[in-house]
């Protein structure tokens, strides 16, 4: 009875849980039928605003839900029970509404025809992706994706397709599974979400596929082969194609490379193998494979150096010229042992038997290993490193330009040595001076001689005033210093500068400066453009301008005193000795072109003087036997002095007082440099005949160093006498280079 009313229960149960299902799917199934009705009238107009409104309410529904579903398989209320039939049949209007889509989509494709009764061809027809179901259009990928979101992808509107609450236990698999007379052929679509049935041509398919038979079923896998070549021997052969004459032919290139081989077996190039000779007998190193041991493996390991294997004289039985005398006994005994070429006394045995113990086996043993250990030993790493990457990567001269590279004019006239050229400062007219006597200037682009001054002395310098309202010249002859006017510029600028020189001479001079005797030029001197002498004591040999034109130093090397260096000035017509006492053998002196320093350059070292403190700042070392020339650099940083030793020396004075770089590119003695006022450039003039361009780039920050870069080497003057190219100067605002040479000629590169 028990078991009776039991079953009844649960029958009536089954039943209660029937009434439920109906009754909320067809509360299902009229909502969808609402809900599409609106989305087919109102889906185009629908505002904004109430879309917003829905989605959230959908969400906020969804998302309570949705987070529902953890706690499936409860029988134990009713609402529960409410919803899992709600959702269970949702699947199925869903699927139901879906085709019903698809058959109108497929009436209207059918109904599409032209005009002319022709249809149209669709061009999705003959897509292998129609054959799917791509109502999920987010492509190949894992559903697993979407494991925590409420939808699982989007239909073809773009709208989320949401996941149907599948929260079947296994009581509601059960019923299914016994009341359904299609779960045996019901799959479950992960694309979708959905159940869908198959039809008997699918199931049909499946079965044939399982079965190993092919999809189609009016496919006839046992058709009769079509023989085309039969096992009968035919009369006439299926190709009758002759034999290639190659066949019969040796090949010449197996020939050719046959040759290849043979001549470079000949020179060598290729050893034949050679058969071993096994009569003889293999013989191997027994200590070859000492090493192989753990630490061998090591990548750092050094191997212990061998102790030199036994001679002649460490034999038991050796022969009677290695045995000791008893004088050469009595002196190994009295000798130090680590003087001794042997550490013992070779002895002689009639057999091995009788050769007793080594007496000093241990000592050795220990010492043999101490030696070992006290030992350093350590790898010399060799580092292979191109020679080339050692060498700074320099620029190309080709993108160093513009740099004077070919010879464009030769000025010819002098019959001496053209010691020195100057260059005016608006770069029209050019001075030079020479042994035979005479000042020359020349127009710069015509190379014509303007004028020509007979001054009745080797000429050992002119320098240009450097003062661009001024036209002056300045002129070293034995001990004189002339002071020309060439009357080559505008009235206003030689009017200004005869007010310059028409100054009086002030009474008063300074220790030592009243050995310079100032006086003035006269008529036939007046005619040829000479103002005013300034007679010194001694030879003079340089004179230079400060950068205002109003002063002018001149110097007279002599090592017995200390009047070696002078400097004048025009508009007051005073010297003055700056120098108490000898410092060296003057040879070139400058002024800095912005600040008040004054460099003296002796045999060996540069000194630069603070002329408003008068005090020397710093002393350059030039590192070489005898300077020769000195040039400054326009912005006052830089220095170049050359040296009768060939080098070139480039001082950096916010560096070092040594030589920044030091150029040896001159065979010979090197007797002038320059620098370019506005172009990176300078040069230098040696007795090799030569003139040498470099490029040198000053960079305005401090840490980094200048760019040295030799362009070019400018030849054109003929050595005489072995002297070579005497002065260099560089033309003030062209990229220009200016030589004289020992050969009275004077050049101009461009």
């Amino acid at each position: 009875m028990e078991g009776s009313s039991g079953n009844m229960r649960r029958s009536e149960q089954g039943e209660k849980m029937k009434k439920v299902r109906e009754k909320t799917a067809k509360k299902r199934i009229k909502e969808e039928e609402e809900e599409e009705q609106d989305q087919i009238f109102d889906f185009n107009n629908k505002p904004a605003e109430e879309e917003e409104e829905e989605e959230d309410d959908l969400s906020d529904s969804e998302d309570s839900v949705y987070s529902g579903l953890e706690d499936s398989g409860s029988d134990s209320e009713d609402d529960e029970d409410e919803d899992l039939s709600d959702n269970s049949d949702d699947d199925y209007v869903k699927v139901e509404s879906e085709q019903t889509e698809q058959t109108e989509e497929k009436k209207k494709t059918e109904e599409a025809v032209t005009e002319g009764g022709e249809k149209n061809e669709d061009e999705y027809e003959r897509d292998s992706s129609d054959e799917e179901d791509i109502r999920n259009t987010v492509g190949n990928i894992p559903m697993e994706w979407y494991r925590d979101f409420p939808h699982i992808g989007y239909n073809l509107d773009g709208k989320k397709i949401y996941k149907p609450i599948r929260n079947k236990d296994e009581l509601d698999d059960f019923l299914d599974k016994m009341e359904n007379p299609d779960y045996w052929r019901t799959v479950h679509d992960k694309q979708t979400g959905s159940d869908i049935v198959l039809s008997d041509e699918q199931v049909e398919l499946v079965n044939r596929l399982q079965r190993g038979q092919f999809g189609d079923v009016n496919f006839n896998e046992y058709q009769p082969s079509v023989e085309f070549f039969s096992n009968d021997v035919m009369l006439h052969p299926v190709t009758n194609r002759p034999a290639d004459k190659r066949s019969f032919i040796p090949s010449l290139i197996e020939k050719e490379k046959v040759s290849k081989l043979v001549h470079a077996i000949k020179m060598g190039w290729i050893k034949p193998r050679r058969v071993e000779d096994d009569s003889r007998g293999h013989y191997y190193d027994l200590w070859a494979n000492e090493d192989s041991s753990i630490l061998a493996k090591h990548r750092m390991h050094l191997p212990a150096p061998k102790i030199p294997l036994p001679g002649h004289q460490e034999s038991y039985n050796p022969p009677p010229e290695y045995l000791f005398t008893d004088e050469e006994r009595a002196l190994w005994e009295q000798q130090d042992p680590s003087d001794g070429k042997l550490p013992f006394v070779p002895m002689k045995f009639s057999s091995l038997r009788q050769v007793p113990a080594f007496p000093r086996f241990i000592h050795e043993r220990f010492e043999r290993c101490l030696d070992l250990y006290l030992c350093p030993r350590q790898r010399k790493m060799r580092v292979n490193v191109n020679p080339e990457d050692l060498i700074p990567k320099l620029p190309k001269p080709r993108d160093l330009q513009p740099f004077p590279s070919t010879q464009a004019l030769v000025y010819r006239g002098h019959s001496g040595l053209v010691r020195s050229i100057s260059v005016s400062p608006s770069g029209q007219w050019l001075a030079s001076g020479s042994d035979d006597g005479s000042v020359r200037f020349w127009e710069v682009c015509s190379s014509r001689c303007m004028k020509t001054v007979q001054v009745g002395g080797a000429v050992k310098n002119v320098a240009w005033n450097p003062n661009p309202s001024i036209c002056l010249l300045a002129v070293a002859l034995d001990s004189l210093v002339l002071i020309l006017s060439p009357s080559l510029a505008d009235r206003q600028i030689v009017s200004s500068s005869e007010r310059l020189l028409s100054g009086q001479q002030e009474a008063e001079s300074s220790e030592g400066a009243g050995s310079v005797v100032w006086s003035e030029a006269e008529e036939e001197e007046l005619n040829q453009g000479i103002r005013l002498k300034i007679q010194h004591p001694k030879t003079v040999h340089q004179v230079a301008w400060h950068a205002k034109g109003d002063y002018l130093a001149s110097v007279m090397p002599d090592h017995s005193s200390h009047l070696q260096v002078f400097i004048h000035q025009l508009s007051r017509r005073r010297s003055q000795n700056p120098f108490r006492r000898n410092k060296g053998l003057v040879q070139s002196v400058s002024f800095h072109p912005i600040r008040p320093y004054f460099f003296v350059a002796t045999q060996r070292s540069v000194r630069i003087y603070n002329l408003v403190k008068q005090e020397m700042t710093k002393k350059l070392q030039a590192n070489s036997k005898w300077i020769s020339s000195m040039a400054v650099h326009p912005a006052g940083d830089h220095v170049i002095c050359g040296s009768y030793d060939c080098r070139l020396s480039w001082f950096d004075l916010d560096l070092s007082t040594k030589p920044y770089k030091m150029l040896r590119h001159h065979k010979k003695a090197v007797r002038g440099v320059a620098y370019h006022r506005v172009y990176p450039l300078f040069a230098s003039a040696s007795d090799d005949g030569s003139v040498i361009v470099c490029h040198g780039t000053v960079y305005n920050d401090l840490l980094q160093n200048p760019l040295i870069v030799p362009v070019k080497v400018l030849r054109g003057h003929v050595i005489t006498h072995d002297l070579g190219v005497l002065d260099v100067t560089f033309h003030p605002t062209q990229p220009w280079i200016f030589s004289s040479g020992a050969d009275t000629t004077i050049r101009l590169f461009t």
